[in-house]
């Protein structure tokens, strides 16, 4: 079959669904490749890296609709190109089917096959296909560039001969793919950043990220996520909870980036005009859910405003555009790999099976048919295992009272383990010779003081396996060097070399893990 890629009409979109590398891997699969002419200019491929790389260029749109059997489209499509779709054709993009019911309709009258990229279930098999996540992740690295040039001031703290800067202080209000990507981004310029998500079992991946989790103690956190991975809507009380850390925090941070979004909802708000009015002139907002009409009262779809109060709030939709050439890299992968599961024979021809839990999810019109809402996939969520339970931190007293159970404990087994030490000592000392209670004391002594005294040296001069090895060591150099002065020239000189070789290990074994600490230490 012939797969094209026609030119992006809506203004500002610069990706493309059709690489020079991913033609190569659609045509192993028995595919023709086409693209119009000038399609993946604004994304840095021009028509002459799409022609060595095999693929016919076709001039014109319609042209281009005409000839092929698979449409692959990063935005849902326009009335006119819906105008061009066929019985025959099959169409691949985003979609958005419970915005678009009109569209939807379009589709079906015209009889084609709509695969909405939007709709792909999240389960681990379709990872390779997630263009949520692989364009989310773009949006929310590029949110946290494009907050750092709308702010005035450092990510990082400094101390100059000039004075004193603080760090900036950034919140990311939700914690899917979006908003780790900004965590990440955010922490590698050195501000200091909090999230918030109405899912609890994000926070460990939150804080491994080096920020802090914002917990809202409220029931309804135990279970924020649906059965697809995604946040669901929340209750009126935990809402109201919700809104009032907000307040909290507004007053506090520089810059806020929202990313909360709802499969086939209005993106909720969350960011209220009196929480923007709470903020420090030039405080900065991202609204990355604008084009689905924003988490923020005052976000303007795709436009740049400031407040009275000099807050910059910014409610771009176009954030993977920006980095066109990546963004359009990636999506074009993940159609590739639609391509690879609908040509399983990789003969050429589109094999729409409907018992596929990927293929029956993402279709949304076959066959004459509205096919949307899908049910639910057969195969578990990733993310919608239940989370662990939190647990409570101690007071105070509660610390101190385990503590001092946790040192009466030990000086009981301490005492125990006296007696019945100076027990075996005195029954051993009825029936052995009196030479062997010499050498048995003496051995006795060296593992205690080696012991104690190589097992005291702080781990930060050397590590956990290092000091048990040395204190071994130390063992061999006590009992060895009471043995130096022995009557028997064999004894002194194999005491000696034992005194060397063990002395050899414990310096050995300092540098080594001086060595190994000195690769974590910064320049």
């Amino acid at each position: 079959m012939k797969v094209g890629a026609p030119k992006e009409v809506r203004p500002g979109e610069a990706r493309v669904a059709l690489t020079p590398e991913s033609a190569q891997h659609i045509q192993k699969l028995g595919h023709e490749c086409l693209i119009e002419a000038g399609a993946g200019v604004a994304a840095g491929f021009d028509d002459a890296a799409y022609r060595k790389a095999g693929v016919e260029v076709v001039e014109g749109a319609e042209a281009l609709w005409q000839a092929a059997d698979v449409v692959i489209k990063v935005r849902e499509p326009t009335e006119d190109e819906a105008g061009w779709l066929r019985n025959d054709q099959t169409l691949i993009s985003f979609f958005w089917p419970a915005q678009n019911e009109a569209m939807l309709e379009r589709c079906k009258a015209s009889g084609a096959t709509v695969v909405a990229m939007d709709m792909v279930p999240r389960i681990s098999r379709a990872q390779k296909m997630d263009v949520l996540s692989s364009t989310a992740n773009i949006a929310g690295y590029r949110a946290v560039i494009e907050a750092g040039n709308q702010f005035g001031r450092f990510f990082t703290g400094q101390v100059t001969a000039a004075g004193k800067v603080p760090p900036a202080k950034v919140l990311v209000v939700g914690a899917g793919v979006a908003g780790l990507a900004a965590i990440g981004t955010a922490t590698s310029l050195g501000a200091v950043v909090r999230a918030f998500d109405v899912r609890p079992e994000v926070a460990e991946q939150i804080e491994s990220m080096g920020a802090e989790f914002l917990f809202l103690d409220f029931d309804e956190s135990q279970d924020g996520a649906e059965s697809g991975g995604y946040a669901k809507p929340s209750s009126p009380e935990f809402r109201e909870k919700q809104l009032a850390l907000f307040r909290e925090q507004a007053a506090e941070v520089d810059i806020v980036i929202t990313t909360a979004l709802i499969p086939g909802k209005p993106a909720p708000k969350l960011w209220l005009e009196d929480m923007v009015q709470a903020m420090k002139p030039g405080s900065v907002i991202i609204d990355l859910a604008a084009e689905k009409g924003g988490n923020c009262d005052l976000t303007v779809p795709d436009q740049r405003i400031v407040t009275d109060n000099g807050v910059v709030v910014v409610g771009y939709t176009d954030f993977p555009s920006r980095m066109a050439t990546q963004a359009s890299l990636l999506y074009a992968t993940n159609i590739r790999h639609m391509l690879t599961d609908l040509t399983p024979d990789k003969d050429g021809v589109l094999q729409h099976d409907m018992e596929d839990d990927v293929i029956r999810g993402t279709t949304v019109t076959h066959q004459g048919e509205i096919t949307f809402p899908p049910p639910p996939p057969k195969v578990k969520a990733i993310g919608a295992a239940k989370p662990k339970p939190r647990v409570k931190e101690p007071t105070p007293e509660e610390k101190k009272a385990a503590e001092h159970a946790a040192f009466l404990a030990q000086t009981k087994r301490q005492v125990t383990m006296l007696v019945v030490g100076g027990v075996v000592m005195w029954l051993l000392g009825l029936v052995a010779p009196a030479s062997f209670m010499q050498h048995f004391i003496v051995f006795a002594l060296s593992c205690f003081v080696g012991f104690q005294v190589i097992w005291n040296v702080s781990h930060s001069l050397h590590t956990p396996l290092m000091a048990v090895t040395n204190a071994i060591s130390g063992i061999i150099i006590l009992g060895a060097i009471l043995q130096i002065g022995s009557s028997s020239i064999l004894v002194g000189l194999l005491a000696g070399i034992s005194v060397l070789i063990a002395s050899i290990n414990i310096v050995g074994g300092f540098l080594v893990t001086r060595r190994m600490l000195a690769m974590f230490q910064k320049s």
